[in-house]
């Protein structure tokens, strides 16, 4: 499948910012799935552009602008080139080991509710990957997908108490649960038709990926109740969103900011 992304992020502040410092987690590399056939970066005001990869090896841009500045947009658009491995994650620049994502951070520690739900969703079975499809439709058959933006700081177990979650929240649930069972999870960060109908998201998509004796990483979606297939793209990993956000850092300068996200994902044309 040949996917169109356009992803814009603009900040507007209530007084000029004097400089701006961010990392961009917003362009996805080559796998063994996907191919990225066309990527551009755009800030509109004068900025450095800095690649590198951050602790996770994802790829980062660093960009710095001064100021003063009363606004800022960062775009991203392009198309890349997916095909289906059944969820399987192949060729992925990995620096990290499996067992340092057993590791839980204040948004995806779980607590007995969650690991109680975990042992109910997984029982009548030993087979790792049959237990981990089994939580994760489970996930997505307790709980409305909700089409909000996240609630910026909510923790899986506060997520847990509700009827409905976002696919960030969504995922770290499964992270948490998956944990509980004694499996290594991460967060990821990306681009998917799956999430919602119609192209238009008021966020990137999230969900997470498992790791699998003999196979080894494994993505699932509860939001949809699978696992991600090809019309997914992947951009970032990390323990949990925070740490896999498309832009974080920091500003110089008082006052509020307004941040409006839009994404769009859409079968490239000829497809």
């Amino acid at each position: 499948m040949r996917l169109s992304i356009d992803h814009r992020t603009t900040y507007r502040f209530s007084v000029p910012q004097g400089r701006l410092t961010q990392m961009l987690r917003m362009t996805p590399e080559d796998t063994d799935d996907q191919t990225v056939a066309d990527w551009d970066l755009h800030v509109d005001c004068d900025a450095r552009l800095r690649p590198g990869r951050d602790g996770f090896g994802n790829n980062v841009t660093m960009l710095y602008a001064e100021g003063p500045l009363d606004a800022i947009e960062i775009a991203v658009s392009g198309e890349v080139l997916t095909n289906s491995a059944d969820g399987v994650v192949h060729g992925t620049h990995e620096v990290l080991p499996p067992a340092l994502y057993l590791r839980s951070t204040p948004l995806t520690i779980g607590n007995a509710e969650i690991a109680e739900f975990a042992r109910d969703s997984v029982a009548g079975t030993d087979d790792q990957i049959a237990r981990l499809h089994r939580l994760n439709l489970a996930l997505a058959s307790r709980f409305t997908a909700d089409q909000r933006r996240p609630k910026s700081g909510q923790t899986a177990i506060e997520a847990f108490g509700g009827s409905s979650a976002t696919p960030r929240d969504m995922a770290h649930m499964f992270l948490a649960a998956a944990h509980s069972l004694g499996v290594p999870a991460r967060y990821i960060s990306g681009y998917s038709m799956r999430a919602f109908g119609g192209e238009h998201r008021p966020a990137p998509h999230g969900w997470a990926e498992a790791h699998v004796d003999r196979l080894g990483w494994v993505a699932f979606d509860p939001c949809a109740g699978r696992s991600a297939d090809e019309a997914y793209v992947r951009v970032a990993v990390a323990l949990d969103a925070a740490g896999a956000a498309p832009v974080a850092g920091s500003r110089l300068g008082v006052g509020d900011e307004e941040m409006d996200v839009d994404v769009t994902v859409s079968p490239a044309e000829g497809q």
